[in-house]
């Protein structure tokens, strides 16, 4: 089971941190609608994919999974305050929340392996 929320997550994240790194223009309008430059967008994305390569080498070596699914909780509650100060509504913060879930739920199973 850790092996499937492992990879699920990684590939979310590698995905989103892709689209944020190249500036797509869905990230880009995202990125103005909470008060951040493309540049600073493209931050986070390098964040998420490298949160992402260290939930895949979790599923090798525990540690690095507990590291990089903390760092990962971290961005998200970023998320959530960017959104928050944006004055975004609840149906806007389900992404963040979401992926936060996901992520605990990551973390749990990886500690039950």
């Amino acid at each position: 089971m850790s092996i499937v929320a492992g990879i699920a997550l990684a590939v979310v994240f590698a995905a989103l941190g892709a689209a944020k790194i190249a500036k797509t223009s869905s990230m880009r309008a995202r990125a103005e609608h909470v008060g951040l430059s493309a540049e600073s967008y493209q931050l986070i994305g390098a964040a998420e994919v490298l949160g992402a390569a260290g939930v895949a080498a979790g599923l090798v070596y525990a540690p690095v999974g507990y590291a990089a699914g903390a760092g990962l909780l971290a961005l998200l509650a970023g998320a959530v305050g960017a959104h928050l100060r944006a004055g975004d509504r609840a149906k806007d913060l389900g992404p963040a929340v979401l992926f936060a879930a996901g992520t605990v739920g990551y973390l749990l199973v990886l500690g039950a392996s």
